[in-house]
Parts: C-alpha cells; structure tokens; sequence
C-alpha cells in the first residue's frame, strides 16, 4: 500500500512542484505537515484533464493500492464508508456522462462521494481516499465533491483551487470554440491563412494557440442578448456557482458546523444583490424591470446556450413563445401551487407546520433565516441524508425540456440545470425574481427601521464623493486545454503540446476611490456600508427611497475605527470587502511553458490569500453610457452590533468561516441594511448616512480623450456581427479593402 509524502523537504517542496510538473508528490510515507502551497499543487493534479485518466504516476498508484475495507479506521464515521461501498457496488453514474446538478440521483451519489473525503480523518487520508475516487467515479461527479470537501475541511482552509472553467470549460466558452480548438489540434494547429483570419486564430512559436471568442456567427433570440457580456461571464457565473459550493442546500446537519451560520441569509442575499446588479445592467441600455415567471403565459424569451457538452450533445434551445406547461410537467405544477401557497401562507401566519408536527415561526427578523432555508433548500433536517424542499430546483424542472428523463443518466441537461450555467439564461432571472419575492413579503411583515436603529449618536458622515466612473471593454483568455483529449505521446510527456486559449471580450472598469468623511465626537468601532443604485427608472422617473432600495447594490462593508474629530475614510475600488482580482493560470504552476500573454501577467499574487468566493473588481460597475448613467452612491456608519436583532446568531463562528459575506462576518445586522425593510421616510435620514449623485460613463474609442492622438485618417469603423458592444473598433483599411472601394467608385462612374 502506497502512501502519500512530500518529495523533499518541506521549505523546497512547493519551489519543486512548481518549477517541475514531474515533481513526485506522493511516495512512501505519510503526508504531515503539508504547506498551502503543496496542497495546492496535489489539488490541481487531480482537477487536470478531468475527463481522462489521470496522467499522474503517482495519483494512479494510491489509487491502484488504497483499499476502504482495510482503511475505515481513518474516517471518523465507518458507516459513511460502508454506505458508499453498498451504493458504489450497485453502480455509479457512469464515467463519461455529463453530471447534472439538479438530477435527484446524481446529486446522492455525489453526496456519498463528498462525504467520504469530508469524514477522512486527516489531510493525508483525504488525499489517498481523492485519488482512490478519482479513477473510478464520473469526472464531473468527482469535481464536484473534491471541490465541496476543499471548500469545507479545515485542513484544506486556504486552498485555491483552479478556475471551474479551466477545469471544464464546456460550461462556460461557447461551443463553436471548443469545436475550434479540436479542429486545430487535430491538425496539429496546421496554418490556413485564410481561416486563421476568419476565425481569428493565431499560432505562437511557443505553442500557444488563441481563438478569438468574438469571431463567427452570432446567434440571437431576443433583445436579452444584449446583455450577454453580464449573464454569460465566466466570473460572474463562478461567483454563483462558488455560492453554491460554499452553502450547499443539502448541507443541514449539526456534524458540519453550519448550524450557527447565516447561510440561508447569505445565500438568498446573494441572489437578491445579483438581480440588483442585473436591473442595472439592463437599465444601462434603457431596459426596464423583468417581470416574475408566470406559468399560465406563453415563455416569450428564448434562449440559444452555445453550449456543446464533453459528449457532443448541444445544450437544447428553448424558441421564443413557448409554452410553459404540458402534459409532462403538470404533475410539478401541481406541486409547485402546493409548495409556494404553503410558504406563503406560513409567512402571512407568523408560522409553519411540518408533518411531524413541529412548528416554524416566521414571525420575527431573525426567522429569515428560516424562510430562507425553507425556499433554498435545506431547512430542519435531522440528518443529511433526509430529502428536502427546494423551491429552485422545482422551477427548474418545471420550465426544463426533459421533464419525462430527469432521473436517468442519459438525461441531456438544460442551462438551467446547472449552477455554473443557470445565470445564461434569462429566465432563470424570471426564476430568482419570483424566488425573493418571498423574502421581499416576509420583509414588509416586519417593522420598519426606527431612527434610534438608523441613527450614530456622535457621528456624522460630512462628505462623500468618488472618482470618476469609466468602464470598457477589453479582452481576456481562457485556458480552455482541458475541453480536449490527450494523446498517448502527450500523456507520457503529461502536457499537451499546446496550450488552446479562447479570447473573450468582456466588461471591465478602471480603479476608483470611494473618499468618505466623517466627524466623530468619540473613538468608537463602527461598521461601514457601501451601496450604489439607480437615480430614476427606465421611463426617466425620479426613484424614491422605496423605489429603489431592492436595486441597491453593496459594494463594500468593514470595520472602522473611529478617531475623536475629524476622519477620512478612502476605500480603493481593488481592496474593497469580497472584491477579487483575476483568477490566474492554473497551467502557469503546471506548466512553466507556457508563453505569456497580456491577460496572463495580469496575475495578482495576492490573490492566492484572499476568498475563493468574491466579486470581481472589473464587474463592480455596471456597463453605462457613452454620456454617464446617472445613479446615487450611499454611506451609512453605525456602531457594531452584535446580537442585537439576531441574537442567534454565533458572531464569533462567523468571524472564524472563511466563507462570511458581506457584513456577516463582522455584525449580526439583517444583510441589506437598512434596504431590506419598507422605509419610513419621514426619518430615515439621519447625520449618519449620506447619498452622493455619480455618473458611470463608458468609455469608447471614438468619444475617448486619447483619440486624438491617434491617427484614424486610413482608418474604418469595424462592423462585428458577434455583439453589437464591438462597434467602436476602428481597424486599419488593408490594401484589399482600398482596391475594392476604388473599384466601387469605378462601377459608379
């Protein structure tokens, strides 16, 4: 039986792994003592090439020899392994197939996986037992519960684990872009001018191949197309899928801690401050509010994903003016009706009654927590392995399309169907708005914020202003070698032979300042909330407090000590609470060869110690326009509270999770504060709080205060038919071009 060790010394391992990606991570002894950093390393062998073998000699050996029968004394709970033996003999998903998030028995099976790596009573065990799963179950099953368990050891705390759509980029790049990439390596990316310009396909010396994302045809259904750059961005559809990770449904019972955790807030506030953030995007273009699902009106919006999965199968499209309900769904109808009605009768009673008798409040502000578990998944199970409730995933299979094989393994999944998906399609927004309803209902049965609850005594916010606001377009490649196969020579060599990137054009915005001064009579800690938001609707109407307090978006929340007199108060955009930078290339730790691009040196090291969950700092801002989309910035400094409207909730342990959000880790205030309440605007403004008009200008190169100093005499505006946000390209007028438009004079003449 082999055993996992470190090759050298520990102050030299991780220097060796990462100059060599032969590096030898698993011998003979036992693993103690690991660093972060070869942490990382062990990880990233086993996420690569996720949907081969392993090319790794040494993770195939602990595979081979790690044996569960003889090993259950290293798992804290031997009925978890004995569980998954039973189940893991009457057969898994199998290896191959697409794992779907949403499937009932797919999910099970990648509980008992997760489970087994969560039990294991060391890092050393949780290695072996990765290694042992890794050869044997689905690819995209194993993703999915490694990454769950990293998230959730304690062991594992710090560990950054490679971008999900480096992992598996089928659900984030568009499929004519993987099918691309396998024509070029089958040919050994083997040069034709004439398509390499198309498909704007460039070739280094140093194996590196770049496919331009923006080349080709466009398809298009509907006019929520135009928002394509927000809904399908890599790093916004990470952040949700993180989200899941980090607050599984499933996960409720007492042996994962999560108990005393703000999960269910969290999670529904997340989903709360993405629509928000979404309204603005549409606002940006002039596009008003969406509208709830409603099951008895035709689906008017289609949706077109793009998306070829691992085993060639195309994501399904849903046309435009489809009906919503069937003969095959209307059982889910029925329980859908049954299910909202019960929730919000429960909210409108102060309370619910499950089957066994026991009753829920909802009643008071710290029963959010309840209503919240109660709509996403996962609300007073006595053990983890009892069903429960989740209103989403209902939804989900109501609107889905194969609605008559959601239980077997050949089931084809829809965007909607997973995490990491979800947010491409517009009416999974229809979906959460629906969803947070509940919420936004539950809110107006609770009193409003009184002024001692709003106000600072001693504290008043003087002034508050910014930088300017600029965002622009600018591109970004994707490590997307994993989409393809190795062959045998390239597997012994354990590297493809090149590197495939996609280059992406997305939304991004410069640095600014948030500068806020304040004037204290004290030195006192206090907890400061950052928030932006529309100044007048879609019709150019004038938003009042009410308005617009659910389109409010937090940007940042800290802990401020205040000194007697005078303080000034400056937030950089960059460091702000939950802001990342750009993930960075996974396959630059890997593999030493790769050449480096613009996109690539763009790495942070910072980022490697901060949250593996956060928003990034380019999609803080929304797109705006070309003359500045008006909208309101707001401060509000209030003393810390801890306890005081949520006196459940243990401040302490959420201070100890590296998985808080927004101001959970630091004050038991409802999230939102104060816009998740109906507001009394007869005294909701107090010294403590302060709103500032903003404009966010986006930046074009023809309207840009540096076009001047470009010559644009020989030049054309570029017509791109893939997004109508490539419109101010100017480009250079080839020779071909100038011949043409003489021709065309000539034919005139």
């Amino acid at each position: 039986m082999k055993f996992l060790v470190i090759a050298a010394f520990l102050a030299a391992a991780t220097a060796s792994a990462i100059k060599d990606e032969h590096t030898v991570l698993i011998g003979k002894d036992m693993l103690v003592n690991v660093d972060i950093k070869t942490k990382e390393v062990l990880c990233m062998k086993l996420l690569n090439f996720i949907l081969q073998p392993t090319v790794y000699e040494d993770i195939r050996d602990v595979a081979r020899d790690w044996d569960l029968e003889v090993n259950m004394d290293k798992y804290l709970k031997i009925d978890v392994v004995k569980k998954f033996i039973d189940f893991y003999k009457m057969g898994f998903l199998p290896r191959g197939e697409v794992f779907v998030h949403t499937n009932e028995k797919q999910m099970d099976e990648a509980i008992l996986v997760f489970r087994l790596m969560y039990f294991a009573k060391d890092f050393d065990t949780f290695i072996r037992t990765a290694c042992f799963l890794r050869e044997r179950i689905n690819g995209g099953m194993f993703v999915y519960a490694f990454t769950t368990a990293v998230f959730h050891r304690e062991d594992c705390r710090g560990i950054i684990l490679p971008a999900p759509y480096e992992i598996y980029p089928y659900f984030f790049v568009d499929g004519h872009i993987i099918n691309k990439a396998f024509m070029l390596k089958m040919t050994k990316a083997a040069t034709d001018p004439v398509i390499f310009d198309y498909y704007g396909i460039k070739v280094t010396d140093k194996n590196l191949v770049v496919i331009d994302w923006r080349k080709g045809l466009r398809h298009t259904l509907s006019e929520h197309d135009r928002l394509n750059y927000f809904t399908e961005d890599i790093d916004v559809n990470t952040f949700f899928y993180y989200l899941h990770m980090n607050y599984p449904y499933w996960m409720s019972d007492d042996v994962y801690g999560l108990n005393k955790e703000r999960r269910g807030e969290v999670t529904m506030y997340g989903y709360q401050q993405l629509l928000a953030r979404y309204r603005l995007e549409r606002l940006s273009h002039g596009m008003c509010d969406i509208k709830m699902i409603m099951w008895d009106k035709p689906l008017k919006t289609g949706y077109w994903p793009k998306i070829r999965l691992h085993t060639g199968e195309e994501m399904p499209v849903r046309r435009n003016y489809v009906s919503l309900i069937n003969k095959d769904n209307l059982k889910y109808k029925l329980y859908v009706d049954d299910v909202e009605r019960y929730i919000r009768e429960g909210i409108m009673n102060g309370r619910v009654t499950r089957r066994d008798g026991t009753v829920i409040t909802l009643k008071k502000a710290e029963d959010f927590e309840n209503l919240a578990r109660m709509l996403l998944g996962g609300l007073g199970i006595m053990n983890d392995d009892a069903k429960v409730i989740h209103v989403v995933h209902l939804f989900r299979k109501l609107v889905s399309y194969g609605n008559y094989n959601f239980d077997k393994y050949t089931y084809i999944p829809t965007a909607l169907d997973m995490y990491s998906t979800c947010l491409r399609d517009p009416l999974f927004w229809r979906i959460m708005k629906r969803i947070t309803e509940n919420a936004v209902l539950f809110k107006k049965y609770l009193p409003k914020y009184t002024k001692d609850e709003l106000d600072f005594p001693g504290v008043r916010v003087e002034r508050l202003f910014t930088d300017k606001l600029v965002t622009f377009m600018d591109d970004y490649d994707i490590d997307i070698t994993n989409a393809l196969y190795l062959d045998n020579s390239e597997m012994m060599k354990k590297k493809s032979d090149y590197t495939y990137v996609a280059r992406m054009h997305r939304l991004n915005n410069h640095p600014f300042k948030v500068t806020i001064e304040v004037m204290s009579e004290k030195a006192v800690d206090a907890v400061v909330r950052v928030f932006y938001g529309p100044k007048y609707d879609c019709m150019g109407r004038l938003l009042n407090f009410n308005d617009k307090r659910m389109d409010m978006v937090e940007i940042d929340s800290f802990i401020y000590k205040l000194d007697t007199g005078k303080n000034t108060i400056v937030r950089n955009s960059v460091e702000m609470h939950d802001v990342i930078t750009d993930r960075p290339w996974t396959r630059r730790i890997l593999d030493n060869t790769i050449e480096n691009t613009g996109s690539v040196d763009r790495v942070v090291n910072s980022y490697w110690y901060k949250t593996r969950m956060g928003i990034p700092h380019r999609m803080l801002l929304p797109l705006g326009r070309y003359d500045g989309l008006p909208l309101q910035f707001f401060v509000i400094v209030t003393p810390v509270r801890t306890g005081l409207l949520l006196p459940t909730v243990d401040i302490n342990i959420m201070k100890d999770r590296h998985t808080c959000r927004w101001s959970s880790c630091f004050d038991t205030m409802p999230l939102g504060f104060p816009f998740d309440r109906d507001i009394d605007t007869t005294h909701f403004v107090t010294n403590n709080m302060k709103w500032m008009d903003v404009f966010v200008y986006r930046k074009d190169l023809a309207t840009s205060n540096t076009v001047k100093d470009i010559d644009t005499s020989d030049m054309v505006m570029k017509r791109d038919d893939m997004t109508y946000l490539d419109s101010d390209m100017l480009v250079r007028r080839s020779y071909r071009d100038v011949m043409m438009m003489s021709s065309d004079k000539m034919l005139r003449l």
